[in-house]
């Protein structure tokens, strides 16, 4: 389930937790031109299982890579670190 509502949601129940499930794009930032300069994809996988991927890197290497998150939402390490920290992340991701 995507915690980003959909345009045709006839449902007035709010949205509940976030969306670990869901599909994802690890990606390797490259220095020079901002975030998208040569943006490269890494793997692919669930939000959990990216999150898992990226803390179990070494720290000093973690700034390299974000997480684009289906939606159009990219999480930054600062977000992926607050993320991983959560009383509801899946463990074992």
């Amino acid at each position: 389930m995507s915690d980003f509502p959909s345009t045709i949601e006839t449902s007035t129940t709010p949205v509940e937790g976030f969306g670990w499930g869901d599909s994802a794009e690890l990606h390797k930032c490259e220095d020079g031109g901002g975030l998208f300069h040569r943006f490269k994809t890494i793997r692919r996988g669930t939000v959990a299982e990216l999150i898992a991927f990226v803390m179990a890197m070494p720290e000093d290497r973690q700034d390299d890579y974000a997480i684009q998150k289906d939606g159009d939402h990219t999480l930054r390490i600062g977000e992926i670190r607050g993320l991983s920290r959560r009383a509801d992340f899946p463990q074992g991701a």
